[in-house]
């Protein structure tokens, strides 16, 4: 039975728990450490600590740092909900009293919602508290959503996967003759809270960090030298940008009122030589953390790239990037075809025969 904690949040591109698990019963034991560079909303992570596997992971979307920490360091419910009362009350008692700007958060809030979510936005210290940031992944997972069908979302109805653009929303729910359903956002929140603690969470206790994976080495002193696995997916090729798809989460954290076009340079990697230059120095930034005979799997795709590509350009990187370690593939790569709802985070005009494909190398 899957775990709720594994879907607190939904992150576009992601694999599923079942990979991670079948990574860690074969190349890990128990207590070992595994690590996963690009976190995401925290598989890696929180699937190697239900599985009694220490674990790390970085991003540097926030969006992903946030969720992916909540599930690294599950608070006691008790305090959670106590926190939960306590900003209800402060709201109340507060002069807090938020009026949307924009036509697009009018039309996407009611307002008392959105005076409620502008202030958890405001006093929600994500970063530095882990009860808040265990309260701000579960707000972003129900900060929008098919409203006419859920009763936890708390917009007008939008994918609960991707937030869509400001404009193209307000004109699709005129045309549709939507308004925002009001939404008790306290309420909610604590029934969302409760979902998540109706399994046990895990008892060991993991760390990520909001940075890029390149510094990963740096920022885990304390972890030098113990990882054991590497299980990650790297931005694929020709995919769309994940601080565009994931805008609004990312106002909700701080951001901007309107999608970037970037939160960083590698968000969208459209160049081939280019790609693997990045991936190259991603491998260089965590070798402090491995082990001599580390493994590292990574699930990858690109629709200008082969199987063949993938592979050669994978054992290349890592050679070049580990010149003192023997890099010995485990096996030629297993493919599958990309479920059909993540094969539209490739950007349009590029092939509709979109392949994933594992792989994994042993260092020595």
């Amino acid at each position: 039975m899957r775990h709720p904690l594994h879907s607190i949040c939904p992150y576009f591109a992601m694999f599923p728990e079942s990979f991670v698990a079948e990574q860690l019963f074969a190349y890990t034991r128990p207590n070992e450490l595994v690590f996963d560079p690009f976190c995401g909303r925290g598989t890696t992570v929180l699937e190697s600590l239900l599985n009694d596997r220490r674990a790390i992971g970085s991003d540097i979307n926030p969006v992903a740092a946030c969720v992916a920490g909540a599930k690294a360091q599950v608070p006691d419910l008790l305090h959670v909900l106590q926190q939960v009362d306590e900003l209800e009350k402060s709201y109340h008692s507060s002069d807090h009293d938020a009026v949307a700007q924009s036509e697009f958060f009018q039309m996407c809030f009611h307002p008392e919602t959105y005076s409620e979510v502008t202030f958890l936005r405001d006093n929600l210290d994500w970063r530095n508290s882990s009860v808040h940031r265990f309260i701000a992944a579960v707000l972003l997972g129900i900060l929008h959503g098919e409203s006419h069908r859920s009763a936890l979302a708390l917009s007008n109805r939008m994918p609960r996967t991707i937030s869509t653009k400001p404009d193209y929303s307000v004109r699709w729910w005129k045309k549709h003759g939507l308004n925002p359903p009001r939404r008790e956002t306290f309420k909610i929140l604590r029934e969302a809270v409760a979902f998540r603690y109706s399994r046990v969470p895990p008892r060991k206790q993991g760390v990520v960090v909001e940075a890029d994976s390149r510094t990963a080495g740096d920022r885990f002193l304390n972890f030098q030298g113990q990882v054991s696995l590497v299980v990650t997916s790297p931005p694929y090729l020709d995919t769309t940008d994940y601080s565009e798809d994931q805008w609004l989460r990312l106002w909700f954290l701080g951001g901007a009122e309107r999608p970037a076009t970037r939160l960083n340079r590698d968000d969208r990697l459209t160049v081939v030589g280019d790609y693997w230059v990045f991936l190259q120095d991603i491998w260089a930034g965590i070798v402090k953390l491995l082990r001599p005979e580390a493994t590292i799997v990574v699930r990858i795709g690109g629709t200008r790239l082969s199987k063949e590509d993938l592979f050669e350009g994978l054992q290349t990187g890592l050679q070049f990037a580990m010149p003192n370690r023997k890099i010995r593939p485990l096996h030629q790569g297993r493919s599958s075809e990309i479920a059909k709802r993540q094969t539209n985070s490739f950007r349009p005009g590029t092939k509709s025969d979109r392949m994933e494909h594992d792989f994994a190398f042993r260092l020595g």
